[in-house]
C-alpha cells in the first residue's frame, strides 16, 4: 500500500489519505469486523453469544456483562472503548469514539454501571476536550440520555446534553 500512496503523493502533490498506509489485513479485516459487530452482533437474541463477537473484533469486555440488541459499538475504534466488570448497557445504545473533523478519543465504562435503553455516548469530552469520556463505578445513564462528559462514580446521567443527578 506504500506503493499507492507514493503514487498518489505524486499525481496529486500532497500527502496521501491515513488509509493508503493501511496494511492489506487491515483492508480487508474492517468490513469483515464492520459486517460481525453491525449485523450479526447486533441482531443476535443470546447474549453470550454478543459478547463472544464482540470479544472476537477486538473489544475489551469485562465478565458478567449484558449487552441488549441493536446497539452499535464503534467497530474504528474497538481499541478505545473498554467496558468493565457487571455492566448493563440496555437495548439500541449508540458509542461513538470519533466523528467528522473530529479525533479518535477513549470511552470507558466502569464496573457495575448500567446504562439505559436508546443512550447515545459520544466521547469527545466537552469539559476536556481533549479527553474522552469515562462513565464511573456504579454510575446510571437514564433512557434516551446523551452522554458527552464524564459521569462520576455511583452518580446518575439524564438528559441531552446529559446533566448529573447525584
Amino acid at each position: 500500500m506504500r506503493v499507492l500512496a507514493k503514487l498518489y503523493e505524486s499525481i496529486k502533490h500532497k500527502p496521501a489519505p491515513y488509509y493508503y498506509n493501511y496494511s492489506l489485513l487491515t483492508i480487508i479485516g474492517k468490513p469483515i469486523r464492520k459486517w460481525i459487530t453491525n449485523s450479526i452482533a447486533s441482531s443476535c437474541p443470546f447474549n453470550n453469544i454478543i459478547i463472544v463477537l464482540y470479544r472476537l473484533c477486538g473489544f475489551t469486555i469485562g465478565k458478567s456483562v449484558f449487552i441488549g440488541m441493536h446497539c452499535y459499538l464503534d467497530d474504528m475504534c474497538h481499541e478505545l472503548m473498554t467496558i468493565g466488570n457487571n455492566v448493563t448497557i440496555s437495548y439500541g445504545v449508540y458509542f461513538a469514539c470519533h466523528g467528522k473533523n473530529q479525533g479518535h478519543y477513549p470511552i470507558i465504562i466502569a464496573d457495575h454501571a448500567y446504562i439505559g435503553m436508546c443512550a447515545r455516548v459520544i466521547s469527545k469530552n466537552c469539559k476536556k476536550p481533549d479527553e474522552g469520556v469515562r462513565i464511573g463505578e456504579n454510575a446510571v445513564v437514564g433512557a434516551c440520555t446523551l452522554v458527552n462528559i464524564d459521569v462520576p462514580d455511583g452518580s446518575t446521567a439524564v438528559g441531552v446534553p446529559c446533566r448529573i443527578v447525584k
